[in-house]
């Protein structure tokens, strides 16, 4: 029973990964937050959101932009160093604060930001930060959207580029903590392979509905579910 329930998260949070790009994937790892340590659920979380990413980039594929997928993942490699450099270690605590605090940045007026990830120089800052918030809190997408807000690309081109993005950010993560994956028996692990299918047909199923989705309404519905998702990350963090 709690297998087949685990199936049906994985499915509904790919589906709607496959939609707006990001919010599936903090509300699976919220479920994950509530079985597992933190440094586990992130592990779990990399491997089935390296899948879904990896498929939903495949089925868009036609729409990467790989010259910015590069720029960003090499910020990205810096901060895992940085980080494995300090030993950092999670707690669920500290990962509820700061995906809590996330959904603001998706309120604040376009105009105070300048970033836009088709310049290298911003690419490769988005891909510090994001790459440093993937490891630190498991998840960064409202962070890596600050970087698309000004670029000339469509909603499927900002969906497909930061799909190929997290393919490589969610590698990076489960690499830094492959440690943790030892926590989690054989047959637990075979759990987690048989959810991979179903992320993958969620993501399917999400891409159908981007298409249908005009580029305003994916903008307007993307900061609403991610705010209401960041809530009860923040109060589960103040909580503990």
């Amino acid at each position: 029973m709690i297998a087949l329930v685990f199936f049906a998260i994985v499915f509904l949070t790919a589906l709607l990964s496959g939609i707006f790009g990001m919010a599936g994937g903090l509300l699976l790892l919220w479920f994950l937050l509530l079985a597992l340590p933190a440094s586990v659920a992130i592990v779990v979380h990399g491997v089935i959101q390296l899948c879904s990413n990896a498929s939903r980039a495949w089925f868009s594929r036609h729409y990467i932009n790989a010259r910015i997928v590069a720029v960003i993942a090499s910020g990205g490699a810096l901060s895992a160093i940085a980080l494995a450099l300090i030993g950092y270690h999670p707690n669920t605590t500290i990962v509820s604060l700061l995906i809590g605090v996330m959904p603001i940045l998706v309120w604040i007026p376009k105009a105070w930001f300048h970033f836009d990830a088709a310049r290298p120089s911003h690419a490769f800052g988005c891909g510090i930060v994001a790459g440093g918030l993937t490891i630190a809190a498991g998840v960064s997408g409202p962070t890596i959207d600050l970087f698309f807000i000004r670029t000339a690309m469509d909603r499927r081109q900002i969906v497909a580029t930061k799909a190929a993005v997290q393919v490589i950010a969610h590698a990076i993560k489960i690499v830094f903590y492959a440690g943790s994956a030892l926590a989690l028996s054989g047959e637990q692990w075979g759990v987690v392979a048989l959810a991979v299918p179903f992320a993958i047909l969620g993501t399917r199923a999400g891409n159908g509905m981007l298409r249908r989705l005009t580029d305003a309404n994916f903008r307007y519905w993307t900061r609403w579910i991610v705010t209401v998702i960041g809530g009860f990350y923040l109060l589960q963090g103040l909580l503990l």
